[in-house]
């Protein structure tokens, strides 16, 4: 069921899998008027649909047209259904215009309320709070109603479990759940009545698992998730007033994305583009001279954001894992497969001229190896999955740190091992798996061919302490999901695994 469910979502973007869940809930919004289940009826939605997804391209284009820069047109789409969802629907003139203003601000603050192209806040709700403070409209956040509660709670699971941001809903949840429910019991409700109230008609789970989940406005490190889930629950939850201004839900995330925004690497890392090297026939090393030395801690990420022509809808950013040392200060190397259809993005990463200039607007991440060096560790990769462990192995070496490590490393052929001479030379410890079919070459000393696929008793014939061990997977989300699932049925415990989140 998890692999099935990990290459599914896999295979779609997040901006695609985000808008088609909202459009899911749209339509089952004008399903449920014409049943009159709902307030407001289809007219009323129709309109304010309209002025709320019409501002938000307006918005954008505008901003778009004046700074020279490409709109991204899922993004527009997204963040006006979200409006959509959240804005009181009106058929009025008045009422359109202020949903109108809304969807412009919304779409204006993704150019005026960023830095180095990432939002400071997010834009659905950085146009609710401006309508709201203009005075000429306000958020009713309808979508939080029994009806639509069970397509809610079912694609806010979707987005938290694709963007591995489970931990973060934990804790969002327990501080907004146990706030709310202690002032219900002190109304007098019971725990029962309380829970079913506030999950059937508080917005809890849309603002968490459609917009605390916008990834260009989270902090970069697991804790910071955490502290901004708690800000933006206590926020939520105390339901505060400043003055006659009521801090709804969407002040409540604006107020926890500033707080993300400065925790987050703010200086933007210049990079000038020095060379390549191929890694596999369809793997490439990409290598940048920094403008000063980058920090960063080996088995982290980069986003990299590079404008360009004919850009996609996957945009013009992109993360990739760090494959150089951290010790390397003169420049930072990322692997990545270059054999990715319709992605312009690595097309135009590959086609770049000497010297040419890309931005790193976040390091970050916590796939990290255990700061313990008597932890055994397996390190399971597929294909270019590879690429976090080449630099914990790396910075290993610089460190002259010895420690009890075995990489499993899974290839569809011989030709597909990247990084083979350094893994060789590293003295790396490698347990081989080829496909049905694949001629096994001369393998260097250390290194075994254990199979064709990882299984529990391949696993644990090659590697007989393999319960002791703690366990790092990077790859494919099905990659990822069927390993998970093979080494928890040998007897692992600890798992961590590296989240690919195909923005």
């Amino acid at each position: 069921m998890i692999p099935a469910l990990d290459g599914l979502l896999g295979r779609m973007t997040m901006y695609r899998l985000t808008l088609a869940l909202l459009l899911v809930l749209g339509a089952e919004a004008f399903v449920l008027s014409l049943a009159g289940l709902l307030a407001y009826t289809p007219a009323e939605l129709g309109g304010t649909l309209a002025a709320a997804v019409g501002g938000t391209i307006i918005g954008t284009r505008l901003m778009a047209l004046i700074l020279r820069l490409r709109p991204h047109g899922e993004s527009s789409l997204i963040t006006g259904l979200i409006l959509f969802l959240i804005l009181f629907p009106s058929s009025t003139a008045a009422g359109l215009g202020g949903i109108l203003v809304a969807g412009v601000a919304a779409g204006a603050s993704k150019f005026l309320l960023a830095v180095r192209g990432r939002h400071i806040v997010n834009p659905a709700a950085a146009g609710a709070v401006v309508a709201t403070l203009l005075g000429v409209g306000a958020a009713a956040w309808w979508v939080a109603n029994p009806y639509m509660l069970p397509v809610v709670a079912v694609g806010a699971a979707l987005l938290l479990y694709r963007t591995r941001k489970l931990s973060m809903a934990a804790v969002f949840l327990v501080v907004a759940l146990g706030i709310l429910l202690v002032g219900l019991v002190q109304g007098g409700m019971t725990v029962v009545a309380g829970l079913q109230l506030v999950l059937a008609s508080y917005p809890v789970l849309f603002l968490l698992g459609f917009m605390m989940t916008e990834p260009l406005t989270l902090p970069p490190l697991r804790w910071q998730q955490w502290l901004f889930a708690a800000i933006v629950a206590g926020v939520f939850a105390l339901q505060l007033s400043v003055g006659p201004v009521f801090l709804g839900p969407e002040f409540a995330l604006v107020i926890g994305n500033t707080v993300a925004f400065l925790m987050g690497q703010r200086r933007g890392v210049r990079l000038a583009f020095t060379g390549s090297r191929q890694l596999t026939p369809t793997s490439t090393e990409l290598v940048f001279a920094p403008a000063r030395p980058v920090r960063f801690r080996a088995g982290q990420y980069m986003e990299l954001s590079m404008p360009h022509r004919g850009a996609d809808s996957r945009g013009s950013r992109r993360v990739f894992s760090i494959t150089s040392a951290p010790q390397q200060h003169d420049a930072v190397t990322f692997g990545l497969r270059t054999t990715e259809a319709g992605s312009s993005f690595k097309k135009a990463l590959l086609d770049l001229p000497k010297d040419a200039r890309v931005t790193g607007t976040v390091v970050g991440g916590d796939f990290c190896l255990p700061r313990d060096p008597s932890v055994p560790l397996l390190l399971a990769a597929g294909g270019i999955g590879v690429t976090p462990f080449i630099s914990q192995l790396r910075d290993l070496a610089a460190r002259g740190e010895e420690r009890d490590v075995v990489l499993v490393y899974v290839v569809r052929g011989a030709q597909e091992i990247a990084f083979r001479d350094e893994l060789s030379d590293l003295g790396t410890r490698v347990v081989l798996f080829l496909p049905a079919g694949a001629d096994v070459p001369p393998l260097p000393e250390g290194w075994v061919h254990a199979g064709l696929e990882p299984t529990a008793e391949d696993l644990l014939a090659a590697v007989p302490d393999l319960p002791e061990r703690t366990v790092l997977v990077s790859g494919s989300p099905r990659f990822i999901g069927d390993f998970r699932s093979t080494v928890r049925s040998a007897g692992v415990s600890r798992v961590r695994t590296d989240a690919f989140l195909g923005y």
